[in-house]
C-alpha cells in the first residue's frame, strides 16, 4: 500500500500543514491511485489540470500560514450528481453526458473555500437510481474487495474509492441509503445528515424531499471533519434549516457511557442474513460494554417503508426528470421530425432502463384516479412512519440496527430482479422519508471477506451523538482500518 494513501483526511492535513508533505505531492499521490484502481471503475472525470492547479495555490497559502480549515490541502472526490463549475456533471446518465455546469454546488464551494482539492467525479448509478452503481451509462462500479461483486449504490464510486485507498474522502448523496448501503458493502464510514442540514443547492435531484448530500472517509473522526465543511444554513436552498450547525469534530470525546441504544426487534427477523445479525448484534455488545445501555423495542410500520419510499421516491422523480427534454442541455437526438419526436428521441435514448421505470411508476402513481390510492396513502404513511420514530426517540438517544440485509451482491444479481433490489434498501429508507440523521460504519466481514455495516440512527440534528458513537466503537476496534489487498500492493 502507498504509505501516502493510507493515512486519513486528518493525518494527511497535519503532514500538510506541519510541511512534511506538500499538497501538489498529495494530489500527485491520489490522481495515481485513481488511475491505478482503474479496473473498479469509480470515477466519471478525472479533473487532473484543475485539481494541480488548486494544489499550488493552496500550497502558497499554506507557506503564507493563510490557512484555517483543518483539512486544507486535502484531495478529494465528489459523486457526479454534485454539480462542479466548469467540470461535467453527468448524473452517470447518457442524457448529461456533456453537462458542464456554470456554477458550483453550495457543498463543492463550501469545501473549495475551505482549500481542499477536487480531483475527481465519481460514479454513481443513474440520477442516484438504483442500489447497486450498476445503472450508469459509464459502466458498473465494482467493489474493491472483490471485483465479482457491487459496492452499492447510487454512491458506488465515492464508497468504494474511499475503501480502495483512491481517495481521503468524497461526497456522496443520499435519497434512500444512498451513502449507508454502499458504506456497508465496502467497508468505509459515512452519514446522511438530518434533512436540510447540509445544503441541496447544486445537487441534482431525485426525490427532493428525500435526498441529502453526505461525507464519507474511514472514520467517523474525518467524517465529522468533513461535515464541519459542509453543513449550514444556505439562503440558496428552501429546504435549508435556519439553525447553527458544526462542531461536530470537537464533539468527539468517545464516551458512551449511559447512551441509551434501541434495537428494533423488527430489524432482525427474516431476511437478514445470519452473518450480519451476528456482526452487529456483536458490536451492540461491544458498545453495552463500553457503558452504553441496550433495550430491544418494537418498531411498528417497518413493513410499510419499502412501498411508500419507492411510491414517494418515484413520484418525485417522475417531476424532477420532466426537464430533460433534449433542449437546453444535455443529449440530443441527431434527428427528430418535429417538437415532439425531438422529446421521444431524446427521452427514450437519453434514459436507462431503471430510470424509466421509476419515472413510469411515478408517473402512474400521481395520474389521476391513482393519486388518492397511491400517492396520497404514501404521504400519509410517511407521516405514521415519522410519528414511529419520535416516540422511540423519547426513549432512546440512538436507534442501533444493520445497514442492509447481506453483505455485498454478486455483480448482474439484483439487475434482472429490480423487487430484489428495492427490498434491499429495507433498513435505510425509513430514515430518509422521517428526514433523520443516520451513519453506517464497518462492524465486521462475512467468511468470505467482504465488509457488513451498521446504522445507527438519531433524533433530527443529532449527527454529533452519532459521529460519537461511531467514534468511540472505532477506538476499540479496528474494522475501520482494514483495506482490501488490491489497495495493499
Amino acid at each position: 500500500m502507498n504509505r501516502l494513501m493510507d493515512l486519513s483526511s486528518l493525518q494527511l492535513a497535519q503532514k500538510l500543514h506541519n510541511k512534511e508533505i506538500g499538497v501538489v505531492e498529495a494530489t500527485k499521490e491520489m490522481l495515481n491511485a485513481i488511475e491505478h484502481s482503474k479496473a473498479l471503475n469509480i470515477a466519471i472525470t478525472v479533473c487532473e489540470k484543475e485539481a494541480l492547479a488548486q494544489a499550488e495555490k493552496v500550497q502558497k497559502r499554506i507557506d503564507k500560514g493563510e490557512i484555517a480549515s483543518p483539512l486544507a490541502g486535502v484531495p478529494m472526490a465528489i459523486k457526479d450528481n454534485i454539480c462542479t463549475k466548469g467540470i461535467n456533471t453527468t448524473c452517470g446518465s447518457k442524457m448529461l453526458y456533456n453537462f458542464k455546469p456554470p456554477y458550483n454546488a453550495t457543498a463543492a464551494n463550501k469545501l473549495e473555500q475551505a482549500d481542499t482539492i477536487l480531483c475527481a467525479k465519481m460514479n454513481m448509478d443513474e440520477f442516484a437510481m438504483g442500489s447497486t452503481t450498476e445503472t450508469s451509462y459509464f459502466g458498473q462500479v465494482k467493489n474493491p474487495w472483490n471485483i465479482e461483486y457491487v459496492p452499492g449504490g447510487s454512491s458506488g464510486g465515492s464508497a468504494a474509492a474511499v475503501a480502495a485507498r483512491s481517495a481521503f474522502f468524497t461526497l456522496g448523496s443520499d435519497t434512500g441509503g444512498s451513502i449507508r448501503q454502499p458504506c456497508s458493502f465496502c467497508g468505509v464510514t459515512g452519514i446522511k445528515p438530518t434533512y436540510g442540514r447540509v445544503s441541496r443547492y447544486g445537487l441534482i435531484a431525485y426525490g427532493s424531499s428525500l435526498d441529502q448530500i453526505g461525507p464519507i472517509a474511514r472514520t467517523a473522526e474525518d467524517v465529522a471533519a468533513v461535515l464541519d465543511i459542509i453543513a449550514g444554513y444556505d439562503k440558496a436552498d428552501s429546504t435549508s434549516l435556519n439553525q447553527s450547525a458544526g462542531g461536530y469534530l470537537a464533539a468527539l470525546k468517545g464516551d458512551v457511557k449511559g447512551l441509551k441504544i434501541g434495537i428494533p426487534k423488527e430489524y432482525f427477523t427474516t431476511g437478514l442474513d445470519e452473518e450480519v445479525k451476528q456482526s452487529v448484534l456483536s458490536a451492540a455488545k461491544e458498545l453495552e460494554s463500553m457503558g452504553a445501555i441496550l433495550e430491544e423495542f418494537s418498531l411498528p410500520m417497518t413493513e410499510y417503508a419499502i412501498p411508500a419510499y419507492y411510491i414517494i421516491a418515484s413520484a418525485e422523480a417522475s417531476s424532477n426528470l420532466s426537464r430533460y427534454d433534449g433542449i437546453k442541455y444535455g443529449y440530443r437526438p441527431e434527428k427528430s421530425e418535429d417538437l415532439l419526436d425531438l422529446y421521444l428521441k431524446a427521452r427514450s435514448e437519453g434514459f436507462g432502463r431503471e430510470v424509466k421505470r421509476r419515472i413510469m411508476l411515478g408517473a402512474f402513481a400521481l395520474s389521476s384516479g391513482y393519486y388518492d390510492a397511491y400517492y396520497k396513502k404514501a404521504l400519509q404513511t410517511k407521516a405514521l412512519i415519522k410519528k414511529a420514530f419520535d416516540d422511540a426517540f423519547n426513549k432512546y438517544d440512538i436507534i442501533l440496527s444493520p445497514t442492509a440485509p447481506t453483505a455485498a451482491l454478486k455483480l448482474g444479481e439484483s439487475l434482472d430482479d429490480p423487487l430484489k433490489m428495492y427490498l434491499g434498501d429495507i433498513y435505510t429508507v425509513s430514515v430518509n422519508l422521517a428526514g433523520l440523521p443516520a451513519l453506517a460504519a464497518p462492524c465486521g466481514f462475512t467468511k468470505s471477506g467482504l465488509p457488513i455495516g451498521m446504522q445507527f440512527i438519531g433524533k433530527p440534528l443529532s449527527e454529533n451523538v452519532l459521529l460519537n458513537t461511531a467514534f468511540a466503537y472505532q477506538q476499540k476496534t479496528n474494522f475501520h482500518t482494514m483495506a482490501p489487498k488490491e489497495a495493499v500492493k
